[in-house]
């Protein structure tokens, strides 16, 4: 990757990020997992942690089938060219609600992902998630995410 990113190259790692909230929400699973490399390492934090797209989009399904509406939105992300491809960091606001589409979670944090330029398109090879608010629907409980509190 050159010192600078292209607008093109620009275009198609947001496309990459919007595909992978698209896929969870609209539970298009091969989509979701075209947004990783085999051997990707998604670290979601207290959430989980998986190596390569199977684990990983084998992990959503199972996780947000069951569910009833979810908005996973990310945005105001922030992309710099790198030695290996793109780096970015984006929000992540993500509303996970239960089947009765009453009860459920909404998280908001950010993603710092590591983005390369495969014979299939970009994809993320590396993404760390880090949660900074988890409330409960409908009532607004904060969750605390501080393990040493």
């Amino acid at each position: 990757m050159t010192a600078e990113l292209t607008t093109e190259a620009r275009l198609a790692v947001l496309d990459v990020l919007v595909r992978y909230a698209g896929g969870i929400d609209g539970r298009d699973w091969e989509a979701l997992r075209s947004c990783f490399t085999d051997d990707c390492d998604a670290d979601y934090g207290l959430i989980g942690h998986w190596y390569g797209s199977d684990e990983i989009t084998e992990w959503m399904r199972v996780a947000h089938e069951p569910c009833g509406h979810t908005l996973h939105r990310i945005t105001n992300s922030a992309l710099s060219p790198s030695p290996g491809g793109v780096t970015a960091r984006s929000y992540v606001d993500a509303l996970v609600l239960a089947a009765d589409n009453r009860t459920g979670s909404h998280a908001r944090g950010y993603y710092d992902d590591e983005l390369v330029e495969t014979g299939e398109g970009w994809k993320i090879a590396r993404r760390r998630f880090t949660m900074v608010l988890l409330q409960l629907v409908p009532d607004g409980t904060v969750i605390d995410l501080d393990p040493t509190a």
